[in-house]
């Protein structure tokens, strides 16, 4: 299975490493920080979970911007809300791929970002910058 690489700026903390594609890596913020910028990159059909905790009454932004692609650079990414088996609160494919979503309940919401049709089919490896953050 290939690896889903990532490149984190400075002010976030992970707690598992290296981050391996259909896994989850934990999102915290610095101290002071209500949000970061995540770097990197998806392979073909695997996809990269991030996981964040926020309470219910916040709102998540996420700005998804593709900085290199060997295909067309068709990546996406959706918001699901806790114990979720793959529903999706935000749907970027169908939404863009920028939101400011209300959250609904406390918990770890879970940001995925994945590549569609002949990007995902063919292996593509798909670049990306996520400015992500909780408010």
């Amino acid at each position: 299975m290939p690896f889903a690489r990532l490149a984190l700026a400075a002010c976030l903390s992970l707690s598992a490493a290296p981050a391996v594609a259909q896994s989850a890596v934990d999102v915290t913020f610095a101290p002071g920080n209500f949000g970061t910028m995540v770097t990197g990159s998806v392979t073909g059909d695997d996809y990269l979970d991030l996981r964040l905790g926020a309470s219910a009454g916040q709102e998540i932004f996420a700005e998804l911007t593709v900085t290199g692609s060997t295909g067309n650079g068709t990546m996406y990414f959706n918001i699901l809300p806790p114990g979720s088996t793959g529903e999706a609160i935000f749907i970027g494919s169908m939404n863009g791929n920028s939101t400011v979503t209300a959250l609904p309940v406390d918990g770890v919401y879970t940001v995925r970002l994945y590549q569609m049709g002949n990007d995902r089919d063919t292996g593509a490896i798909t670049d990306f910058a996520l400015d992500l953050s909780i408010q």
